[in-house]
């Protein structure tokens, strides 16, 4: 981190438990996006922790545990929230149970006010099959939203490579929906490097991956992928839809 990144930091930090406005936080995005754009991952979140503090958490769906990895790495303790939609596949459950035994981090498990249960009673039973969009809103979107109300800013593994709809995602950006700074530290990592810090690090992933599921979401809208084909092409496969609506 520079002199001048540090100096950023320390005017807008304040009081650590004290929320800003989001006039100061678009403030903050100002200053810092623009110089932050190129830094390496663990200066962005070591930026994003001293400027935001206990304000500041990173979300996993526990595909694997790089950005956990990473984030303990530079601020041991920080919060990771995982969102368990109940619909999770049991690998995924597992995979969140050894990051927290085995990484320095605040795991805190977050879920839909509805169980399954109560949400088939309600809206009719296997709502993502019958409303895909309605059933991520529930499981997903807003019980995150809610859960990131005490926070200023959040980070997630977000990488441009993924979907055509991320290809301009900032390292640091504003989440106008959610009104808070929302950070990608390795937005710009292919999937070689992602690979590369895995294998260096002994970084922990979703047994899934190795079994044809690049990429995992809940059991009934997860299928497996063929060789060569878009890693993502398993996720609500037969159907239009391609984001759950955490990212859009």
């Amino acid at each position: 981190m520079t002199t001048e990144t540090t100096a950023a930091a320390r005017a807008f930090r304040g009081t650590h438990t004290e929320g800003r406005t989001p006039e100061e936080l678009r403030e903050l995005i100002s200053h810092m996006g623009a110089e932050l754009e190129l830094a390496p991952a663990e200066t962005i979140i070591e930026w994003a922790f001293a400027t935001f503090g206990e304000r500041f958490c990173i979300t996993s769906s526990m595909g694997d545990s790089v950005l956990a990895h990473l984030a303990s790495s530079v601020a041991p303790g920080i919060n990771v929230v995982f969102l368990d939609t109940g619909y999770h596949f049991p690998e995924t459950i597992g995979t969140r149970d050894a990051v927290e035994a085995v990484l320095d981090v605040n795991l805190i498990t977050i879920q839909a006010p509805l169980s399954v249960a109560e949400q088939d009673a309600q809206y009719g039973k296997d709502l993502y099959r019958t409303d895909p969009d309605l059933c991520c809103k529930l499981r997903k979107v807003q019980p995150l939203a809610d859960s990131l109300a005490g926070y200023d800013a959040w980070a997630s593994g977000l990488r441009r490579a993924e979907t055509q709809n991320r290809a301009i995602a900032p390292v640091i950006g504003w989440d106008a929906r959610k009104g808070k700074v929302k950070i990608s530290p390795i937005a710009r990592w292919s999937d070689e490097q992602v690979e590369r810090y895995i294998a260096d690090n002994g970084v922990l992933v979703n047994p899934l991956v190795y079994d044809g599921y690049p990429s995992i979401g809940c059991w009934p809208c997860t299928r497996r992928v063929a060789p060569g084909d878009d890693p993502r092409s398993g996720r609500w496969a037969g159907t239009n839809k391609t984001e759950c609506g955490i990212h859009s």
